[in-house]
Formats: C-alpha cells, sequence, structure tokens
C-alpha cells in the first residue's frame, strides 16, 4: 500500500472520529432536552480491489424506534383527551357543591320543603311566608347560575378548540417544511437530524391535539395521517383544519387537503387528543349535566307548582291567569277525564257562586243544580253562563283565565273522589291558573295532545334538523315542511318521512301525555334542531319550543322559572289555605284565614312520584322528586369520578410508553463516556498513523537526498 492511500485511510478514520465526537457532544448538550432524539453514526468500511481502504460515515441518524414512537403518540393523544375531560367536569361537580355538605345545592331544595312545613305551623305569619318565598327564589337562582356556569364552560372549551385547530394548522405547516430540509439534507448528503428531532417534537406537541400515525418517507422526512387515514402533511403540502358549528349542534372539524382549492371541507373524524375531548365536553358531558339539572328543576317546580294550585291564598284572588300552553281551548279542553269546581269567595271566605264541571259527562252545574251539556266549542260561552254575573272567564295566547267581580275572589278545587286530570295534571295545574313559579317560555312538554289533535301549525313553514352519530358527525341534515292543517299524525308523518324527514335514523313519536320524542336507530345518534320557523297559531310555540325538542331547548328551561311577580312583591299572596266546599252547606266559610294545610302539601312536593324524561344519560323513571335528586347528584359524582380514574390510567399509559420509548431514544451519559472514549482512541490511532505515515515520508525523502 502506498503511503499516500496510508495516508487517505488514516485521514477518513480521523474525519470519521471527529463527526461521531460533534455527534456525542450534541447528545451529551441535550441530555435534558424534552424530545431529544439522540443521534447515531452509521459508518462502513471504503474497498477498492478488495483490500480496505478507510472508513466512511453512511449517515447520522436519529435512535428513533418507529412503534414505540407510535404507541408514544397515541397515549399522549388519549392522556390529553381524558386530562381536558377530567378537569372541566371536575370543575363543573364543584358547581353543585359537596352533596354531603351544608351549602350544596341540592339542600336548598330541602330547605324550600322545610320552609312550607315551617310557613304550615304559622299560616298567618307574613314572616313565615316571606322565608317560604325567599327559600324558592334562592333555589331558582341557584339553579339558574349554575346553568349559566356549565354554558360558560362549554363556552370556554369552544374557544380552546379554535385556539386548538389554529396551532395544529400551525404544526402541519411546519412539519410539511421541514420535510423539505431533511430531504435536501438527505440528497445532498449533508446531516438532517437536526431538522428531524425540531419535526420530531412539532409531531409530538401535534399528538396532545389530535390523535396522528406517521409513516417515513422514501426521500426523508415523515407522513402525517390522521386516525381515520387522511394525509395531514408530507404529501404535496400541508392540510388545514376548520371547526365550524351550528347553533344547537355539535361542532364538526372539517379538513381542506393541500392543492384542493374550491373543493368542500371533507370532514374529520378524531379519536382522542385535546381537540376531541373539548368536543365531546362542548357538545355530550356538559350539555349532559345541564340536560340532567334542567329535567330535575323542570319537575321540582312543576310538583311544587301542582301543590299550589290546590291551594288558595287567603282571601281569594281577584283573579287567575293562566300559563301559555301553546295550544288552542278545544286541544286543551280535550282529553279532561274526572271533575273540578270553581267558586267565587266573597272577601270574607263566603262562598258566593260554585261551578261543577263533569269532564265524563261533559256537563256544568250550578250551586248543586242540574248538569247542563257542553261541548268543546262551546266550553268557554257556558263556563260564563253559569259564573253569570259572579265572574267571567277568558281564553287569549294559549292561556286561560278566570276572573271574580264585586271584590270576590276565585278558587279552584278538583274532586278529591274523581279528580280532573289531563297528561296526569289536575284542572288549574294544566292551565298554571295558581302557579307558584312561573316560566318565560314552555318548559313543560306534557301537551297533553294526542295523534288525533289538529296540529295547529301554520302550514309551509320549515323546520331544519340534523342528526349526528355518536362521534357528533354529522349524518343528515333535513327539513322539513309543515304539511296542510291536519292532525299531529301527519305532523309525526313529515318527521318521520324517508325521503324528507329523519326515518332513516330513527323516529319520532307522542306518548299517552303529549310528549314528543326522538329515538334513533343507532346507539348513541342524537338530534338538534338547527332552525324552527314553525309557529302554532299566530305568534305561539315553535314544534321545538312546544315539544322540547333538542337537548339546547331543554337546557334553556332552568334559566327561564321565577317566583310569580305578585306573590314575591306580596307573600301574603302565597297559597297556603285549602278551599273546603263541604263548609258551605253548614254556612261555614269555604277559605279561612290561618289554614296551613296548604303549605303541608307543598312540604310534600319532594315525595310525589314523578315521571322524569331521560336526560344526559339518566333513563327515564318514575321516582320523587327528592330521590332524583339523589341519582342527579350521584350521576355527576360518577362521571367526574370516572373521568379522574381514566385520566389516571391514561397518563400512567402515556408515561410508561414515554419512559420505553425514551430508554431507546433518549440519551444515556454512559453509552456516551463509552462512545465518546471509542471516538477519542479511533481519533488518536488515525492521527498516530498519520504520524507515522509522515515520518516514514520524511526518512524516504532524506534517504534520497
Amino acid at each position: 500500500m502506498s503511503l499516500a492511500a496510508i495516508m487517505s485511510s488514516a485521514t477518513s478514520g480521523l474525519m470519521t472520529a471527529q463527526t461521531g465526537l460533534r455527534t456525542v457532544s450534541d447528545n451529551i448538550a441535550n441530555v435534558n432536552t424534552p424530545g431529544y432524539v439522540r443521534k447515531q453514526v452509521q459508518q462502513a468500511p471504503l474497498i477498492s480491489a478488495g483490500m480496505g481502504v478507510g472508513v466512511n460515515i453512511t449517515q447520522v441518524r436519529l435512535a428513533a424506534d418507529q412503534f414505540l414512537q407510535r404507541a408514544s403518540l397515541t397515549a399522549t393523544a388519549a392522556s390529553a383527551k381524558s386530562g381536558v375531560i377530567s378537569d372541566a367536569l371536575d370543575r363543573a361537580q364543584a358547581l353543585f357543591g359537596d352533596p354531603a355538605g351544608a351549602s350544596s345545592f341540592f339542600t336548598r331544595l330541602d330547605e324550600v320543603y322545610a320552609a312550607f312545613s315551617a310557613a304550615g305551623s304559622d299560616a298567618a305569619s307574613s314572616i313565615q311566608r316571606g322565608a317560604s318565598v325567599d327559600t324558592v327564589t334562592d333555589f331558582l337562582s341557584e339553579a339558574s347560575r349554575i346553568s349559566a356556569s356549565l354554558k360558560a364552560l362549554a363556552g370556554e372549551a369552544e374557544a380552546r378548540i379554535s385556539g386548538a385547530v389554529d396551532r395544529a394548522n400551525q404544526l402541519l405547516g411546519q412539519i410539511d417544511a421541514i420535510n423539505a430540509d431533511i430531504s435536501r439534507a438527505k440528497v445532498e448528503g449533508r446531516d438532517g437530524t437536526g431538522s428531524e428531532n425540531i419535526q420530531s417534537r412539532l409531531i409530538d406537541e401535534l399528538s396532545t391535539l389530535m390523535d396522528v400515525s406517521i409513516s417515513s418517507r422514501p426521500n426523508g422526512g415523515l407522513m402525517v395521517r390522521s386516525s381515520d387515514g387522511t394525509v395531514l402533511a408530507g404529501n404535496g403540502g400541508a392540510a388545514t383544519l376548520s371547526y365550524t358549528r351550528a347553533a344547537g349542534a355539535s361542532g364538526e372539524i372539517a379538513v381542506s387537503l393541500p392543492g384542493a382549492t374550491g373543493q368542500t371541507a371533507l370532514p374529520m373524524r378524531l379519536a382522542s387528543g385535546e381537540i376531541r375531548g373539548l368536543m365531546d365536553l362542548r357538545d355530550r358531558e356538559l350539555p349532559a349535566i345541564g340536560d340532567q339539572l334542567s329535567e330535575f328543576v323542570t319537575q321540582a317546580v312543576d310538583e311544587i307548582n301542582r301543590a299550589h294550585n290546590a291551594n288558595s291564598s287567603v282571601p281569594a284572588p281577584a283573579s287567575l291567569t293562566g300559563r301559555n300552553t301553546g295550544l288552542d281551548l278545544g286541544a286543551a279542553i280535550t282529553g279532561f277525564a274526572g271533575a273540578t269546581s270553581l267558586a267565587i269567595v266573597g272577601a270574607d271566605g263566603s262562598l258566593q257562586r260554585q261551578v261543577d264541571i263533569d269532564f265524563d259527562a261533559f256537563t256544568m252545574s250550578v250551586d248543586g243544580g242540574a248538569p247542563t251539556a257542553f261541548t268543546t266549542a262551546s266550553f268557554l260561552p257556558s263556563l260564563n253562563a253559569a259564573l253569570g254575573a259572579f265572574g267571567s272567564a277568558s281564553f287569549t295566547n294559549g292561556a286561560l283565565s278566570l276572573t271574580a267581580t264585586s271584590g270576590a275572589g276565585v278558587a279552584v278545587s278538583d274532586s278529591a273522589a274523581n279528580p280532573a286530570l289531563k297528561a296526569g295534571k289536575g284542572f288549574s295545574h294544566f292551565f298554571g291558573l295558581n302557579d307558584l313559579i312561573s316560566s318565560t317560555g314552555y318548559p313543560f312538554s306534557d301537551t297533553g295532545l294526542t295523534p288525533t289533535h289538529n296540529h295547529g301549525f301554520t302550514p309551509g313553514d320549515t323546520l331544519s334538523l340534523r342528526v349526528s352519530d355518536a362521534d357528533g358527525v354529522r349524518l343528515k341534515d333535513v327539513t322539513i315542511t309543515v304539511p296542510p292543517a291536519g292532525s299531529v299524525q301527519d305532523l309525526l308523518n313529515a318527521l318521520n318521512s324517508s325521503s324528507s324527514g329523519v326515518g332513516l335514523y330513527g323516529a319520532f313519536s307522542l306518548d299517552a301525555d303529549g310528549r314528543m320524542s326522538f329515538a334513533p336507530n343507532a346507539k348513541g345518534a342524537s338530534l338538534a334542531v338547527l332552525q324552527d320557523g314553525t309557529e302554532r297559531g299566530a305568534g305561539g310555540p315553535s314544534v321545538s319550543e312546544l315539544f322540547g325538542l333538542g337537548i339546547a331547548q331543554r337546557a334553556n328551561r332552568v334559566e327561564s322559572f321565577s317566583v310569580r311577580a305578585d306573590v314575591a312583591a306580596n307573600p301574603l299572596k302565597l297559597a297556603l289555605a285549602t278551599l273546603d266546599l263541604s263548609q258551605a252547606a253548614a254556612g261555614k266559610p269555604v277559605l279561612a284565614v290561618g289554614d296551613g294545610r296548604g303549605a303541608l302539601r307543598l312540604a310534600k312536593a319532594g315525595e310525589t312520584m314523578t315521571a322524569f324524561d331521560g336526560a344526559g344519560g339518566l333513563s327515564a323513571s318514575t321516582m320523587s322528586v327528592s330521590r332524583y335528586a339523589s341519582e342527579l347528584a350521584g350521576s355527576i359524582a360518577r362521571k367526574a369520578d370516572s373521568a379522574a380514574s381514566r385520566q389516571a390510567v391514561a397518563s400512567a399509559v402515556a408515561a410508561e410508553a414515554d419512559s420505553r420509548r425514551s430508554s431507546v431514544e433518549g440519551v444515556n451519559l454512559d453509552e456516551e463516556l463509552i462512545s465518546m472514549t471509542t471516538y477519542q482512541q479511533a481519533f488518536n490511532a488515525s492521527a498516530r498513523l498519520i504520524q507515522a505515515s509522515k515520518d516514514l515520508y520524511d526518512t524516504l525523502l532524506n534517504m534520497v537526498r
């Protein structure tokens, strides 16, 4: 071998050792850098004519393990999703307070019943009456505060989704741009590991936002795909994600592929990551809690109103005006069974006029006289004739009003043996004639309508619905047109049409109390109301308002409740007495000052068996309001506890995946010390060979001289 060949071989060894030492230096300098993947030098012998003539560096690569990297990315995404959900549900649970504590939201309803019980012992006390009204107001205010706070949490989640999507787009653009640097370094034979490390850290950050998978590109760099296989970066550019959400519906993530100008963005499914967790919070978890809260408060209000409608204040109020039922008088009257009595009562509690209404026989009798028949169409004229000069009745904008004349008052009492009932409610209760708690909307969906009733909605009006799957991805948007004047069944047929309705995905139905509900064909599918331009009569409720369709419509009920204005202003108008028509025969007052029997009825409102709709994961059931309060508290606690458990498990899995990945990809100082010693010895050996070659060359030159 010539001296030149020896020098060349030694020089290649020297350069290789220097590159190795620089690599070790980089590794040691980044020993504590998060996400740094250690570099490895790969070298091979130089062969010429079957003889070794030196050493060559084939590449400087990262000590990355694709399997461990994928496992780490998947675990990181799952941990991020469970983390945001656990944090938010913990905050949501805190809104209700400790169920075992004195300041819990659920104890406020117990305080309401206790205040009514105390008022029953001293019904004439304005202090006890005022305390009762105050506890009801506090309960409603606290429920409204919690509902508003849940909506605020949902709004916060939505803002974070938008920010996370923007950051994901930035990361995808950076990842794709770095691919060009890595490919260029590979073509030019340069060290591209610096760019690869930066790209790896960017992908790690992206995995906290959404679940992604990666694969190597033939020309260097990585290709990034979503969990459903959509290429997001590394194939001719970076995709652009967008987040949209229609009012009342679940949010959607769509992806626009690079170069797809003018094309419709494609819906994308995310399985995990912070964005998925925030979307689940915004569209499922928080609305579910809001729906449960709404159902609890609505039924608690309904039971208090049920008891209050069975009572009367003393003296009786000059008029009783019910809530807007959203129905015409014919639809409102049809379906009643049993008997009720309307009484005109003087200021001294004496009975002046009694009108008994028998809905079984459809007759009215005045002061115990002979019954006279009436029809649905003649109900109001017949009632006015029966009241005569003592009072009047009217029906306007879906609300029934009863008014007494000459300083008297009006009270209503259902028959004890055969009470007038419709949709499980007495006459006064159904119309809300003496509600203690009023609402600005239509909180009660038990309309009492049957499939044969006239639907009453304006023909040609439209209702837009969206059906989404369990992941919140849109299945179909439909616009239903109200059919010409016809029955409620005709409306159901239009809603359930396979061509223009939701028939392919589920079905609407009407129960015995006139509640309309949607049952999806697929588990987890949901329905949202996008737009509702329907109207029942002039200025009447829409389909979604009347029947409580859509979780947004149901959740808004909580913030619509308040104590009736006249009672809030004057607690003496609180109805705590019981109308006792049997006393009239003995010449005694039918309403007596100090009568607290009605207060005890209010105090026991929480013990009445009530039909609760399915809400937020709680099944439809029949139980007392107090029992449902316990179920609701337990459900919220279980949600928060389960989320915390899932977070703990996901965090442990992510930590283990990161640990195993770090054991392969991370910097080990002992290994680097060995490598550094090896490269130093190789460097010294190459340097000595060069020195020996120089000495030999000098000796040969001296011999020639």
